[in-house]
């Protein structure tokens, strides 16, 4: 028979064993200290290394390297791969030596201790521009960041940040700490050579991450620097290494690190201070070097900023440069800043462009301050001839007020460029109404009506009505605006023409628009009232047949519109020349006989319509 005795006391033993190796794994090697790292167990990699008086130096004073310190065993941040990571709390010592800033000392957890792809420089020698923000990283660090980087939106060149996978912190801030006896914010240069300490805790139950930092001797402040909630569970691998990554660019840095503590679920172990090796002190040799070198970079850096300065502010002006005139100034209400203009229109980009034609281009825009909806016409001016007179009557238009008018608010002028400004008329022009085979912007019979009328009511007001006699010379529904309500309102008046009653207008070349100019202009080349008012009567006839004042035939020829009316008079067949869209309206059907007879035949007799006949 064996004897069970000693078979029990080995069972108990190697069950004593695995219990204590268990233990090991699982709660072993979860709290260190190094007060200094001299002959301490810790892995280096790159630039990094050990002077003998226990510094860690990071970088070495070389340029343009990395360097990584690592505890040497992974610790257990969680029990098992989907368990909860424990909580845990880290504090260390470090500092940077002036003049130089180096692209800073992070604390990490990272899954490996592998940084072989990593980059010096911004990275850090953490990641690379590929992997930079990737989710399967598996990286929490906390940067100490003396310069700034626009790359990963840095909010200054002196700042401490939480980082998840990426170097673009998720939460950062100013370096510094709070003072516990008054509570105020003190700043810190990570560059003042001053040796200081900074406190990483995590709190598993909350998510919550605190970092805190402070002078060296002065005691852990009560209020953190900065805090985040961010679950490290959906982060942190099961075993994970700690330790330090830095880097350096094109200029030489040094980074050290002289204390370091670490707690998985208990405060990390105090670093007694006492014993700390102390940082290379910058003699004055040093000093002198240092003033040497940073007050003509100062110097150099305050001659770059006031010339880039004067350089911006110069080519502001010019980018808004405008012209003016003594003369202009008696009509400075009218005149608007190019600047304001500009902004109204984002730089008058493309996507605002309402409308084109030979006078120029049309722009929306909302002004700034006020947010009125504005359009901006842009004409190119090349000649001054004239400009003087110009400006004089656009301003005397900018007086015109009536329902039916487009309001003229005023103008700019800039080198070659004249600009005019009129209230936005969301509906755009008559004419695209009057051709497009869309359904919803079908006009009926009443709205043409209407229309016609209000023009009728405009060219009354610009011919009797107002102080002085404006003859418009280019009636067409291209030039009639409709408003939100789909009232017209004519506009563009780039070719009208102003004089005093009572006084004839002086003789001047023909313009206009072929299909709407009266024949007697072809004679006396003399705009007047009747001309504006024969091209009305195109407007009407276009509105009411649908059709432009030139219409193509089968055979290639073109016919005018009022002859092709007069033909179909003359037939019988007047009826026929209405938009074939209005025959269904009832309420057209009676008007249009009584309508298009009178006007055809007013056409007929004098080639001018009367707009105050009874008839009309």
């Amino acid at each position: 028979m064996f004897d069970m005795k000693p078979m029990s006391l080995v069972l108990r033993l190697m069950i004593l064993f695995f219990s204590l190796k268990l233990a090991a794994i699982t709660t072993g090697s979860d709290h260190f200290v190094f007060s200094g790292f001299s002959n301490s167990d810790i892995n280096l990699d790159g630039a990094a290394t050990v002077l003998p008086n226990g510094l860690l130096y990071l970088t070495n004073g070389t340029a343009m390297i990395r360097g990584h310190a690592f505890y040497p065993t992974p610790l257990r941040f969680r029990e098992f791969s989907n368990s909860t990571v424990h909580s845990f709390s880290v504090s260390f010592v470090f500092g940077i030596l002036p003049p130089y800033p180096s692209h800073g000392i992070a604390f990490f957890v990272a899954p490996s201790k592998n940084f072989s792809s990593a980059v010096a420089v911004q990275y850090m020698g953490l990641l690379n521009k590929q992997s930079n923000g990737n989710v399967t990283n598996h990286i929490f660090a906390v940067e100490l960041d003396p310069v700034q980087n626009s790359e990963f939106h840095d909010i200054n060149d002196n700042h401490v940040g939480i980082d998840i996978n990426s170097l673009q912190s998720m939460q950062s801030y100013s370096a510094g700490f709070y003072d516990g006896k008054n509570g105020n914010f003190e700043n810190l240069s990570l560059i003042s050579g001053a040796a200081m300490q900074v406190w990483v805790d995590y709190n598993a139950k909350t998510s919550e991450i605190n970092v805190t930092m402070a002078p060296l001797h002065v005691e852990k402040p009560v209020r953190p620097l900065l805090s985040a909630t961010y679950n490290l569970s959906t982060l942190i691998t099961e075993l994970a290494y700690v330790g330090f990554s830095s880097s350096t660019g094109k200029i030489k840095s040094q980074n050290y690190v002289l204390g370091w503590s670490f707690g998985m679920n208990s405060p990390a172990p105090a670093i007694d201070v006492t014993k700390l090796p102390r940082l290379p002190h910058v003699s004055t040799k040093d000093r002198s070097k240092i003033l040497e070198i940073s007050v003509p970079m100062a110097i150099a850096m305050v001659l770059i900023a006031t010339g880039t300065t004067i350089f911006l502010l110069v080519q502001r002006h010019l980018r808004y440069a405008e012209l003016r005139e003594d003369w202009e100034f008696e009509y400075g209400p009218h005149r608007f800043l190019y600047k304001d203009l500009f902004d109204a229109t984002q730089g008058f980009r493309d996507k605002h462009l309402v409308g084109s034609g030979g006078f120029g281009t049309v722009y929306k825009g909302v002004l700034r301050v006020s947010k009125l909806e504005i359009a901006v016409k842009r004409v190119l001016h090349s000649s001054q001839q004239g400009m003087k007179e110009f400006i004089m009557e656009i301003v005397s238009l900018g007086r015109l007020q009536h329902r039916n008018l487009v309001q003229l608010l005023g103008y700019c002028r800039r080198k070659g460029e004249l600009f005019l400004v009129y209230d936005y008329m969301p509906n755009g022009s008559l004419d695209k109404y009057l051709y497009s085979q869309e359904n919803n912007l079908y006009l009926g019979w009443a709205q043409r009506f209407h229309i016609i009328k209000g023009i009728a009511s405009a060219l009354l007001y610009l011919h009797e009505e107002w102080e002085k006699v404006v003859i418009h010379r280019d009636i067409k529904p291209s030039n009639v605006l409709l408003d939100n309500e789909m009232n017209a309102r004519l506009g563009d008046f780039g070719l009208a023409r102003l004089h005093d009653h009572n006084i004839e207008p002086q003789s001047t070349q023909v313009v206009g628009t072929i299909g709407y100019l009266a024949p007697e202009l072809a004679s006396i080349s003399k705009a007047t009232p009747h001309t504006d008012v024969f091209s009305f009567g195109i407007f009407i006839l276009e509105v009411t047949c649908g059709k432009k004042p030139i219409i193509e035939s089968n055979q290639e020829n073109q016919l005018m519109l009022v002859d092709w009316v007069l033909e179909h008079w003359h037939k019988g067949s007047l009826t026929d020349t209405v938009d074939t869209r209005l025959e269904d309206e009832e309420q057209f059907e009676n008007l249009q006989t009584k309508c298009l007879k009178s006007l055809s035949s007013k056409l007929e007799e004098a080639s001018v319509l009367e707009y105050s006949d009874p008839s009309f």
